[in-house]
């Protein structure tokens, strides 16, 4: 079964971090370039960070640069996202999937095949 497994996030204060995790299961791919977008209440679904699994390069919305870390994580086709300095804007269901830059790509003709979502709520 091909399908992304989302782990992390949870709930902070402001300033606080947390981190999410997605592992790419099943795909046979040449490269699994994967990342992380985002949705919160009322907003359209926006793109907060992709990794280039072809050659590393990384990729960040303005909003989350300098605070936001993507990097390849210990098991095989997975991802991690570090969020530092926690802000009440970053709230909102994060997903993660197959990415461009920070656009969703096609993946067996299903665009970004996107994880089931997490929950990330920054609040005092």
């Amino acid at each position: 079964q091909v399908q992304l497994v989302e782990s992390g996030g949870g709930s902070v204060q402001p300033g606080g971090s947390l981190s999410l995790s997605c592992t790419a299961a099943g795909f046979t791919l040449a490269y699994y370039d994967l990342g992380w977008f985002r949705q919160a209440p009322g907003k359209e679904r926006e793109g907060v960070s992709c990794l280039s699994d072809n050659d590393g390069s990384t990729f960040y919305a303005d909003s989350v640069k300098g605070r936001f870390t993507i990097a390849r994580g210990g098991a095989r086709h997975t991802v991690n996202l570090t969020m530092n300095s926690l802000k009440p804007e970053d709230s909102g269901v994060y997903y993660c999937a197959f990415c461009a830059g920070l656009v969703p790509t096609y993946v067996y003709g299903t665009p970004g095949f996107w994880g089931q979502g997490i929950q990330v709520t920054v609040s005092s």
